[in-house]
């Protein structure tokens, strides 16, 4: 790694391998599937060799169901929102082709609980747009619809009619003012206010499918946010929202070191907070452009 001031914070990553697959969430915990994909994607773009992020691979199949879905926990099988992270983290692996194809499926056959939004509705958003929810019979938020466009575009379903609606879902939930928050627009006429991370979530979705005009204002709120972001979410996120619109301000490495070198004041990130941005400094780009 010719890059010292990262190859630390790769070195911290792989602290949270497990001896028999996969990653835990914290220095000394147990497995969890989230974790492991995040971890893999992260390692993935530093240029490992494939062959040593296999065990991880395999390991996020041993959270499959036999209806595709990865739960976030054996004992709660409706946690599937990790499913589209085990899709992207399988990506390219010949041996793990008919895993990621059921969890493709599933994603495709499964959406959160929508209805037709009645008039005296105190949430302006369309509730009747399909998208994807973090567990079953819940609505659809931008975090889980986003991530799960995202893997459907990288692995060849881009165009599909889920692909297409869950687009149209993601700009409906677009603030007029610009950004993204967990889902809602409007609340008892109150606009809400925007998330860098659902915002570089929704903008890495949508790049490639949309026209910039739709998400100028997006694009700008994200970019005024930058200089003021350190947390690993935001930053990350916020670094590949831009990235996926050719936006990537050229401070981005500085940011993301200044933002990792903070753990040691606060401690050590978790771990999928540690491959976000690890991620994101290999990453000019969006995830899909990556993937």
């Amino acid at each position: 790694m010719q890059n010292k001031p990262i190859a630390q914070h790769i070195d911290r990553l792989w602290e949270r391998a497990l001896p028999e697959g996969g990653f835990a969430e914290k220095i000394g915990g147990n497995y969890r599937p989230d974790s492991t994909a995040w971890a893999v994607l992260a390692l993935s773009a530093t240029g490992i060799k494939d062959d040593h992020l296999e065990p991880s691979r395999d390991r996020l199949k041993t959270s499959q169901l036999n209806d595709g879905r990865i739960c976030a926990l054996p004992e709660l099988p409706d946690s599937y929102w990790t499913t589209p992270l085990a899709i992207l983290a399988w990506q390219g692996s010949a041996y793990l082709r008919d895993a990621q194809s059921q969890a493709i499926e599933f994603l495709i056959h499964t959406t959160g609980r929508h209805w037709n939004r009645k008039d005296d509705s105190p949430a302006a958003h369309d509730t009747s747009i399909h998208g994807w929810s973090w567990i079953a019979n819940t609505h659809s938020w931008v975090e889980p619809t986003a991530l799960s466009l995202i893997a459907l575009q990288v692995t060849g379903y881009g165009t599909h009619q889920r692909a297409n609606e869950a687009a149209h879902m993601l700009l409906d939930r677009q603030l007029s003012h610009g950004g993204w928050n967990y889902g809602n627009t409007t609340v008892f006429d109150q606009e809400l206010r925007p998330m860098p991370e659902n915002t570089g979530m929704a903008l890495n979705a949508l790049a490639g499918r949309v026209a910039e005009e739709k998400v100028t204002r997006s694009l700008h709120y994200l970019e005024s946010q930058t200089n003021k972001l350190c947390t690993p979410l935001s930053l990350g996120w916020g670094l590949l929202g831009l990235g996926a619109w050719g936006k990537r301000p050229d401070h981005a490495e500085k940011r993301i070191l200044e933002s990792l070198n903070l753990q040691k004041r606060y401690g050590n990130y978790d771990t999928s907070l540690l491959a976000i941005l690890i991620l994101s400094f290999f990453l000019s780009g969006g995830i899909s452009d990556f993937c």
